[in-house]
């Protein structure tokens, strides 16, 4: 977790691609070619939940585009200041020992075996064995690199052991931004409790078998299986929590506008008005507005511009699509039509967007 850790993102068959749906029992540079009655692509490698289940279907597309990994060893007295990480959703799993977590705003968490803490938006914390221990810099700490994405990490005193995994990870989709918006400053789960005890103490115990023995590929499991985790944890908080029926996600569960957010979602390309949205929904053209506005704070169109521009954004920043072609894409019929709208929302230019570093770009944390 230090300055050189070497965290570079995923890319291509190594993008972590965890579905926000999985089971609870599991754990080019060619040329680019441009046909103007092309479709958005989905990037889903699965099929997605039925369309009559909209937040699903939505949240379907929930991925992560990064994951930086380390296996800790940590012995008493320790303690490690995390920094800010704007833009990315951080987490601790406990396997051994315990720990304290303590963060701005929030009340201090005794962290033990089995426990798993999700930090959504990258808050910095404190991560210690005591209430009074020394803490030391993240940047400070003498890490050793297994692999691009995975590092260990032994460090402390002569005291009891708590050995722990920390990751970092960056979700790129729209669908994602507008959920973890409305995520608490710290999402916890108990991996003994009734209701997620089994999903997640087995799925703890695979991880720690596998960063133990370390096997060829086995950074790669590890990974894969703490993705699994984070996703489930987000799962179970869509399930339990009374804030996850609110605002966005009480638009997409709700039964009309619902459909309507579905069809903005599955169809960014298309020419969508409120005419067709409110036909998608069932309602009126009014009624449909006066709903859609009430609920998601903003009008239709306004919310359509929004999603295809949040999308054309990652696009241009991980592809070399010619701005014509991404203008089709979606749905406008000009790039200079498309080019206008992209900059009233972001104010640059989408040559400028492809060109910046997207915020909490795991490659910022090589400079840490």
């Amino acid at each position: 977790m230090g300055s050189n850790m070497g965290w570079v993102p995923l890319g291509g068959n190594d993008r972590a691609s965890a579905s926000m749906y999985p089971s609870s029992n599991r754990l080019d540079d060619g040329p680019i070619l441009c046909d103007a009655a092309s479709t958005f692509v989905s990037q889903s490698r699965t099929p997605p939940p039925h369309r009559s289940d909209p937040l699903g279907e939505t949240l379907h597309q929930l991925r992560m585009t990064g994951t930086l990994y380390c296996r800790s060893e940590l012995s008493a007295p320790w303690g490690i200041a995390i920094p800010a990480f704007p833009g990315m959703m951080t987490f601790v799993i406990v396997t051994a020992g315990q720990c304290w977590l303590e963060m701005s705003g929030v009340e201090p968490a005794q962290l033990g075996p089995g426990s798993l803490t999700l930090i959504p938006h990258g808050t910095a914390h404190r991560l210690r064995s005591h209430r009074r221990a020394r803490t030391v810099e993240l940047s400070a700490l003498p890490v050793q690199a297994i692999t691009d994405r995975y590092e260990t990490l032994s460090w402390g005193g002569t005291g009891a052991l708590t050995e722990a995994m920390y990751g970092v990870v960056r979700f790129d989709h729209v669908a994602a931004h507008r959920l973890v918006d409305l995520l608490p400053p710290l999402l916890s789960v108990d991996g003994w409790d009734d209701e997620s005890g089994a999903w997640l103490h087995s799925t703890l115990q695979l991880i720690t078998r596998e960063a133990r023995a370390m096997r060829p590929g086995g950074e790669t499991v590890v990974t894969r299986l703490a993705d699994v985790l984070v996703i489930q944890a987000i799962r179970r908080w869509l399930a339990t929590s009374p804030d996850a029926d609110r605002g966005w996600l009480a638009a997409l569960r709700d039964p009309q506008v619902g459909r309507a957010l579905a069809a903005i979602h599955r169809d960014p390309q298309e020419g969508w008005s409120v005419a067709r949205l409110s036909a998608q929904a069932g309602m009126s053209r009014s009624a449909f507005s006066a709903r859609f506005t009430e609920l998601l704070g903003e009008s239709p169109m306004r919310y359509l511009t929004g999603w295809r521009m949040n999308l054309a954004r990652t696009h241009l920043r991980t592809t070399a699509e010619p701005l014509a072609c991404v203008a089709t894409r979606f749905g406008y019929g000009s790039e200079a039509a498309f080019c206008r709208a992209f900059k009233r929302i972001f104010g640059v230019s989408p040559g400028a967007a492809r060109l910046q570093t997207a915020p909490g770009d795991l490659s910022d944390l090589r400079r840490r």
